[in-house]
């Protein structure tokens, strides 16, 4: 995986969530997994096709998505209900749009998916063929992983 595939995604993330949230966002160490990953609670996957393909998950603990999406709204929401939901796809979509503007300005051609939404206990993501980086950002409500699964295409 290419490090130009990676940092619009990190920056992007880190930008839009000091941002949104108005609060102090810290990178925490980076790592890769070629095997099944779990999930948190709360992923916000979108998917890549064109010059690159893969996919871009936000994953979050269930607490820490309703802190965020209450935040995002300015009222204390009490459950992951449907505001909470479109709120973090909401993220999600801020964050990617983001990174894909960096992407095409560097000459990357691709289309997304709309975010899909998952949550649930006992979850893993597994993608065939693809090493996930996994970015942490740490905030005060908690950590947003930034799980990055993208190659160029065969």
């Amino acid at each position: 995986m290419r490090v130009e595939y990676i940092n619009p995604f990190v920056e992007s993330a880190y930008n839009v969530l000091k941002e949104v949230l108005n609060c102090q966002v810290s990178r925490g160490e980076l790592y890769l997994k070629s095997t099944s990953t779990p999930v948190l609670g709360v992923a916000a996957l979108v998917g890549l096709a064109g010059d690159v393909e893969g996919r871009i998950l936000f994953d979050m603990s269930k607490e820490t998505a309703i802190k965020v999406a209450s935040v995002m709204n300015g009222e204390e929401l009490k459950e992951l209900d449907d505001l909470a939901k479109a709120t973090i796809t909401e993220l999600a979509n801020m964050i990617t749009a983001q990174a894909v503007t960096k992407l095409h300005d560097l000459g990357f051609k691709f289309d997304l998916t709309p975010p899909a939404i998952f949550t649930g206990d006992n979850m893993e993501v597994t993608t065939a063929e693809v090493e996930a980086l996994i970015v942490p950002m740490v905030i005060p409500y908690g950590k947003v992983e930034i799980n990055v699964a993208i190659r160029e295409r065969l």
